[in-house]
């Protein structure tokens, strides 16, 4: 299920819970009502509250980590690319096409990560069934090295499409673990508990009304960013193109001069 369709169901929710709080209120009697009771519901409304909040807190580090480490590994990928054409260049024109085509799998890559409307996978999925690194340790496998000087470059531009091809299963394994399902339904289910409480002394005027949907669409939003950033290469909010498309201008600059 998607980013958006869950934090639409938890907006449904809180809805209906606030929405049941205000039935409540109309149907239930008065001592129901009373000043003891409003204080006994807010007291345990508190406690619904703080453990809304650590379980939020807990999953916003989460995504927040999930989201950095595959932003830092796109970053350390740009440079290794720059390093990898710069190290090609070093062996002589022999590794023009290499680069060529080292260009062309970085622009391949972005496109197929964060260009909308390009056909087949896209996202982690065009990660996962990317052939770009095998085609390219196959290109350095047909250079022949005439002296020393390149056949230290072919062995260390060998060992950085090592690193990046780690990097790659990095992304991969990391985007493995999604949300735990118990940790939002819980944390749902509680805010839907906070809410009801919300309606159930809430005075019935628009002012209040309008609030309470604010609050409602503010919590559901924070679980969407949540579930987004959790997913840095796929849906609305994504990792950075950056670093990738510094990469590609670099490289291209490096091709002309040489």
């Amino acid at each position: 299920m998607s980013s958006l369709a869950i934090s639409l169901i938890s907006l449904l929710c809180l809805v209906g819970g606030l929405l049941l709080g205000l039935w409540l209120q109309r149907r239930l009697p008065n001592h129901h009502l009373s000043k003891e009771s409003q204080d006994s519901v807010k007291l345990g409304a508190g406690m619904v509250a703080t453990m809304s909040a650590l379980i939020l807190g807990l999953l916003v580090s989460s995504a927040k980590n999930s989201f950095d480490n595959v932003s830092a590994a796109i970053a350390q990928s740009g440079a290794r690319f720059i390093q990898l054409d710069h190290v090609l260049a070093q062996y002589g024109p022999e590794t023009r096409a290499v680069r060529d085509q080292l260009r062309n799998t970085i622009i391949e890559r972005v496109q197929k990560i964060w260009s909308q409307g390009v056909p087949g996978d896209s996202g982690l999925r065009a990660v996962e069934k990317s052939k770009a690194l095998p085609d390219l340790q196959a290109s350095l496998r047909t250079l022949t090295p005439q002296n020393d000087q390149q056949k230290a470059a072919l062995s260390q531009a060998t060992q950085i499409i090592a690193e990046i091809w780690q990097s790659r299963l990095q992304i991969m394994e990391q985007q493995q673990t999604p949300v735990p399902t118990v940790f939002l339904v819980l944390l749902i289910f509680w805010l839907t508990l906070l809410f009801m409480s919300f309606g159930l002394f809430a005075p019935l005027n628009t002012t209040v009304a309008a609030v309470l949907l604010v609050c409602a669409f503010s919590v559901a939003s924070a679980i969407f960013l949540i579930l987004e950033m959790s997913h840095p290469l796929d849906g609305f909010i994504k990792v950075s193109s950056a670093p990738l498309l510094k990469a590609v201008e670099l490289i291209g600059e490096s091709i002309q001069s040489h």
